[in-house]
């Protein structure tokens, strides 16, 4: 009874303390909710690195840019929310999410939006950061009709074309004069249709065609290359989720499945762990990384399950025995999603995958625990060519994972990862922490231990490679906040690969180091620099026809990037960068790259733009580097440059009522002294590549 005499009054005063301190100093604290232009530094960044590490091709995942403008028009209750709608937001670190449940918790509900200021991890600039997509409701409506559903959502149609103005080698070529060619038009096409009440119900239809791809006719009388359909209702009783069509799972740590976007290593040192809802919807134009059938999640009390069956054909490089000893096999699994070609649509489907699995967890106060299990079946076996990096590659007709997650938390320490095996008992472990260890002091420490056979399909787990397996490592990141101006951000990783890779024809180890300090002197700028040295071994001389010898080859990179907001409608930005290729090697290269950017978006106007004026200059592909550039909207390029030329490009975008916006990009890259570009079928005559795009948009 004392205690809550006591704490009772304690509480009251915290709260409207809060509430004071916004009163006295909104003059120096400005938690402003305007819709962002462009995604965060630290966002851009790490898809920038995600881009450069890719061995898929483009990411067409733009599942969370669809997600994010959703939540700015029906924001996340905090008051409500619980720990699975928070790890959606792609902002919060677990042990700000623990520590926000924590607090309501004691203290009771929010008052306030300045209240969360309250909490002990979160500081300015992380709540400037989830506040467009958050908000404090004390009285909110929890049964809503399945009727109602149906009818009080949004119908959305976009529509979008790309093409290529230049005309590449695959589209010259005919029937007449070569068996490889394009037969399809340059363009490339987009449909999407959706529905999508609140953050409770969403279904829809997109249809997509490659450039080069015929549309209804030839290989593609059914017009687009790839269909995509879903079916998603969340929060009906003990149902959580409900998938039917197309649908994405996502478990433990990555290592047996991630399907949604994930990232790895960046400036952001403390959102290391994999954080996502098991059950997602998809509705993207990637062809290969998700499911098709039908998924649910159950809940009940502290106990959460989920179960999905999926089968859909894939491509994959048939391969006819004529021996008649053994039966027809598959080569490799094909992930570019084209279709152009006479050997790209002999490809198209070939194989049958059935996919089922699951996850059991519980929920204890901080501590978390989950079993998972994903399992295989094909109509073909999987036999790839008899190279040394593929001795311990998938194979067979049949195989899965089975794994055990945990995440505990306590004070200020927060510890997470996921233990996992094969079918064959190859082993692959994530062990993480999370620290706090002062008020503007932050730490994080990951440790992976992936076996030589260990193999999954469809993961993303928190590795140097793109996909977990051959690979212990540990990474260790810190993040400073002396003050509100200033943050640095450093992290450490050293690696190591026990068995030959593709082009690394001995065990090797590599290291990977970053600095940023960043400075943010007012609301208007904002300038971080940037130091990353990394040393990864690779094929001393890939063109032996024997095994080569393998080298590190360090790559050093600086760059420095200022923003400054001259006004509310017009923010100007300037990025260079330099990057060293084996600086004391015999054969050292440098890169170089700097842009500027004018962007414009006028409060309550119905139009807005930006332009991009960039210089390159690279020895070779081996000093290339990346920007992210702005685009149309749920849409972002990330080109690779080498070489020498310039590129810009003009994005604009006109609201012309309430219910239809249409966007325009037009893009161009000049380079000095080519007369070709690119190669194979997408080779261009001359030195200018040129990309137009058009998007519209109809709500009703």
């Amino acid at each position: 009874m004392n205690f809550f005499i006591i704490i009772c009054p304690v509480r009251f005063f915290l709260k409207w303390k809060v509430i004071l301190l916004f009163l006295l100093f909104s003059q120096t604290v400005s938690l402003s909710a305007q819709v962002p232009e462009t995604p965060s530094g630290n966002m851009e960044q790490q898809i920038e690195n995600l881009t450069g590490n890719i061995e898929d091709g483009d990411i067409e995942d733009d599942s969370y840019l669809q997600q994010m403008q959703q939540y700015l028009k029906h924001p996340v209750n905090m008051n409500t929310a619980v720990e699975s709608e928070l790890k959606e937001l792609r902002i919060l670190t677990p042990l700000q999410i623990r520590q926000i449940i924590t607090y309501r918790e004691f203290f009771g509900n929010f008052i306030s939006v300045y209240e969360l200021q309250s909490v002990p991890s979160l500081d300015i600039e992380t709540i400037q950061k989830i506040r467009p997509y958050i908000s404090i409701q004390v009285n909110e409506i929890f049964f809503i009709a399945a009727g109602k559903r149906f009818k009080s959502g949004e119908h959305t149609i976009l529509l979008r074309a790309s093409q290529v103005l230049e005309r590449s080698k695959g589209f010259i070529l005919d029937s007449s004069s070569a068996t490889n060619f394009y037969p399809g038009s340059p363009q490339k096409f987009l449909f999407r249709y959706k529905y999508q009440f609140k953050n409770l119900l969403q279904y829809g239809l997109l249809g997509e065609k490659d450039a080069g791809e015929q549309f209804l006719k030839g290989n593609q009388k059914a017009g687009f290359d790839f269909y995509s359909a879903h079916f998603f209702l969340r929060n009906i009783g003990m149902i959580r989720s409900l998938a039917l069509g197309d649908f994405t799972i996502n478990l433990g740590q990555g290592l047996i499945q991630w399907q949604s976007l994930a990232f790895k290593k960046g400036p952001d040192v403390m959102n290391i762990k994999r954080q996502s809802n098991v059950l997602r919807p998809y509705n993207s134009a990637g062809e290969i990384n998700f499911h098709r059938g039908a998924a649910i999640t159950v809940a009940k009390r502290n106990w959460e399950a989920s179960f999905f069956a999926s089968y859909k054909k894939i491509d994959a490089n048939f391969v006819a025995d004529t021996s008649q000893s053994k039966d027809d096999f598959i080569s490799s699994l094909q992930t570019s999603g084209y279709h152009r070609t006479k050997t790209e649509n002999e490809d198209k489907g070939i194989q049958n995958q059935l996919a089922i699995g699951g996850n059991l967890s519980y929920q204890l106060k901080r501590l978390h625990i989950g079993v998972n299990t994903v399992q295989y079946q094909f109509k073909l076996p999987l036999q790839k060519e008899m190279d040394p990096y593929n001795k311990y590659a998938l194979s067979g007709k049949s195989f899965g994972n089975f794994s055990l997650d945990y995440s505990y938390s306590r004070k200020n320490l927060y510890f997470f990862g996921e233990a996992a095996f094969t079918n064959k008992l190859d082993m692959a472990f994530i062990n993480g922490v999370l620290i706090s260890t002062a008020a503007n002091v932050d730490f994080s420490l990951l440790y992976r231990n992936i076996q030589i056979g260990y193999q999954s399909l469809y993961t993303n787990a928190f590795t140097e490679s793109t996909y977990p397996n051959n690979e212990k490592g540990l990474f260790t990141g810190i993040s400073i906040r002396p003050s509100d101006k200033w943050r640095f951000d450093a992290y450490c990783d050293l690696y190591k690969f026990s068995w030959v890779r593709y082009r690394v024809d001995a065990p090797s180890i590599g290291s990977d180091h970053m600095v940023q300090v960043t400075y943010k002197p007012s609301k208007q700028m904002e300038i971080y620099s940037r130091y990353r040295t990394e040393a990864k071994a690779i094929n001393n001389n890939p063109d032996l026809l024997i095994l080569s010898p393998v080298m590190a080859k360090p790559r050093q990179s600086w760059r420095t990037q200022l923003s400054y907001r001259i006004n509310i409608p017009i923010t100007l930005r300037n990025r260079t960068e330099i990057l060293w290729f084996d600086k004391k090697g015999k054969q050292p290269e440098q890169g170089f790259l700097t842009y500027f950017d004018f962007l414009y978006k006028p409060m309550l106007k119905p139009f807005s733009g930006s332009i991009r004026l960039q210089y390159f200059e690279t020895d070779s592909y081996n000093s290339r580097l990346y920007a992210y550039e702005n685009d149309v909207l749920y849409s972002y390029s990330i080109p690779v440059f080498y070489d020498k030329g310039l590129r810009y490009y003009l994005n604009c975008n006109f609201d012309i009522n309430r219910k239809f916006s249409i966007w325009a990009r037009c893009a161009q890259t000049i380079y000095r002294g080519k007369t070709l570009i690119g190669s194979g079928l997408d080779e261009i005559k001359g030195n200018k590549k040129t990309e137009i795009k058009l998007q519209g948009i109809y709500r009703f």
